[in-house]
């Protein structure tokens, strides 16, 4: 078996992370107000439904750290990413129920994961090099 790539730990702390948060989103609707939706009434079937979602990108992640050669794998786990980060982005510009804070700190694991999968995806072993005439 080869070593995990950085990337592929990079995708099980991600991983993690959306866990825990899955984790209170389903016991406490009020972490995740105070995690995200901060500007907000966060009831408890919207806490669970975050769960949910972030639960479902907690094991994109797991599957696709493991599985890195996987292209469709690893297209799923890439748009899970910026989905997830557009919606976050669509909260705060448009809606307001989130802080430039909560975006930030959402930030720090989407945007290097989005563009840690783009450079991998872009270095993948197969990928075909395309000649500009």
């Amino acid at each position: 078996m080869a070593a995990l790539p950085a990337l592929g730990w990079w995708l099980v702390l991600v991983g993690a992370v959306r866990l825990g948060f899955a984790w209170s989103g389903f016991f406490d609707a009020r972490a995740v107000r105070a995690t995200a939706y901060s500007n907000t009434h966060v009831t408890d079937v919207h806490g669970r439904t975050v769960g949910a979602w972030t639960l479902l990108s907690c094991t994109l992640c797991f599957l696709c750290a493991f599985n890195l050669q996987n292209k469709p794998l690893c297209a799923v786990t890439f748009l899970s990413f910026v989905y997830a980060y557009g919606h976050l982005v669509v909260e705060y510009l448009v809606y307001r129920t989130i802080t430039a804070a909560s975006l930030g700190t959402l930030g720090f694991f989407a945007v290097p994961s989005i563009v840690s999968m783009l450079i991998h995806w872009r270095n993948a072993p197969g990928r075909r090099a395309v000649k500009l005439s």
